[in-house]
């Protein structure tokens, strides 16, 4: 990937406080790389050694050098003075300082995207977008807390022009930091759910957290926020400036007009701008995604992309596994969307699987980190479940009890199949399905779904 501009050892023990310890001559060359995972060294590059619950990094500097790092950044004193390394009080904040000075050695521009669901697609859609274009750096998987966002900026290279840079959060102050670090020049806010209600209380709490990033947004930022959310609609000015809002109605900067379902084949709109009107494809279903595609028009536009580009990068769109993916199987088309969920993803994925043709299954489990109100929330959620004539719901796990019950409530006819376990249902699951079902498959990362996939593929 070549050097990493101004990243000396001697440089950055400056930038981070630390004592440099080694070669004079090696301690002024650029490093090539800088990770936090020995394995993925590379020769030139920087280890630095963080201290997990579990492991001390420390405990691999010898196999980096191995590897070919030329310095090691640790909280230990150097066991060999011969090979350059850094001292430092805290990895982790080095690791920070580190990145918020290596964000301002390129003139890149910086996307920050957060919010309560969707900001790995909202930034696939935006990547897919904006590289039309220009040169564009993504965060890569969900590499996007504290440890993440420094890692997504260290990539940063000579060639890029943007980079999109994923923020998530489920505390107060976390943002602030994180924002401090990115300093981005635009920000993207999908929505405000119910995620992370146990630290941030409720959606108020939630909306005060996701807008720490106005914080670090250049004075010159731009904001666009979703204007079909009820707490981002209340943001009247970022910056002395009026944020850009994208959604449904004519009150947004885009909206969308004469929208047509395909079901999982996605959906076709005209996408209305300032001044022009496109036709654009999503390749993905759901009301949501035509949400996602609005917020990168919005931005691709502010960024000069032409109409033909805007609507190429969204038809060229793929969602990342476990985030809405359609896999085609013998048997079934599965939504596979098990990465994570709470009430207004869940409803959302709800809604695709009803527009569809044919015999449909829901696969739903538990959702986390909702706090006080989970149980209500589960049969809130059940309750809805039960009016979109899916032909089976399978619930599976301790919560989803509740939508058990939320189901039978309000429709006390749906075909229901209730398990408290993964392991259950999936010994009983092939009985069930039908060839040619279209299935949701949904629940929070920690309830693994991806098992439920992974065995619906092979039969």
């Amino acid at each position: 990937m070549g050097r990493m501009k101004g990243m000396t050892p001697q440089k950055l023990a400056e930038v981070c406080g630390g004592i440099y310890t080694g070669p004079e001559d090696l301690g002024t060359q650029e490093i090539t790389c800088l990770v936090t995972d020995h394995r993925q060294m590379e020769p030139g590059g920087m280890f630095v050694a963080i201290r997990g619950e579990r492991v001390d990094g420390s405990r691999f500097i010898p196999s980096a050098y191995e590897s070919g790092a030329l310095c090691c950044l640790s909280e230990n004193a150097p066991e060999d003075r011969t090979k350059p390394q850094i001292q430092v009080a805290s990895c982790l904040q080095a690791l920070k300082e580190m990145a918020a000075y290596y964000r301002m050695q390129y003139p890149v521009k910086v996307i920050g995207i957060t919010g309560s669901v969707g900001k790995t697609t909202t930034k696939e859609m935006l990547a897919s977008v904006l590289s039309q274009k220009y040169s564009t750096l993504k965060t890569q998987g969900n590499f996007n807390n504290e440890i993440g966002v420094p890692l997504t900026l260290f990539r940063l290279r000579e060639e890029h022009e943007i980079a999109i840079v994923e923020m998530g959060i489920s505390d107060f102050g976390e943002m602030s930091r994180l924002t401090a670090i990115a300093k981005p020049d635009l920000c993207v806010i999908t929505n405000i759910g119910q995620c992370h209600l146990e630290q941030l209380g409720d959606l108020d709490g939630v909306l005060r957290a996701k807008t720490e990033i106005f914080e670090g947004l250049s004075d010159q930022g731009t904001a666009y926020l979703n204007g079909d959310d009820e707490k981002l609609i209340t943001v009247q000015e970022v910056h002395g400036r009026k944020p850009v809002f994208f959604g449904s109605g004519q009150r947004n900067m885009v909206y969308p007009m004469h929208m047509v379902s395909h079901g999982l084949a996605g959906t076709e709109f005209e996408l209305v701008a300032p001044d022009q009107t496109f036709s654009v494809r999503v390749p993905v279903p759901g009301r949501h995604m035509v949400t996602n595609a609005l917020a990168a028009a919005a931005v691709g536009l502010d960024l000069g992309l032409s109409a033909e580009e805007i609507a190429e990068g969204i038809a060229s769109f793929r969602p990342v596994d476990g985030h809405s993916s359609i896999l085609e199987t013998k048997r079934f088309s599965i939504m596979d969307d098990c990465y994570n969920a709470n009430p207004v993803s869940m409803k959302a994925g709800l809604d695709v699987l009803a527009q569809v043709a044919g015999r449909k299954v829901a696969i739903i489990g538990d959702m986390f980190e909702l706090g006080a109100q989970e149980q209500e929330m589960h049969y809130d959620t059940g309750v809805y479940a039960a009016g979109k004539g899916i032909d089976l719901i399978v619930a599976i796990g301790d919560l989803a009890k509740q939508y058990e019950a939320g189901i039978r409530s309000a429709n006390p006819t749906q075909n229901l199949r209730y398990f408290a376990t993964k392991e259950e249902a999936l010994e009983q699951l092939q009985g069930f399905m039908e060839t040619g079902d279209s299935v949701l498959v949904k629940a929070s990362h920690g309830m693994h779904f991806e098992k439920i996939v992974a065995f619906l593929q092979e039969l």
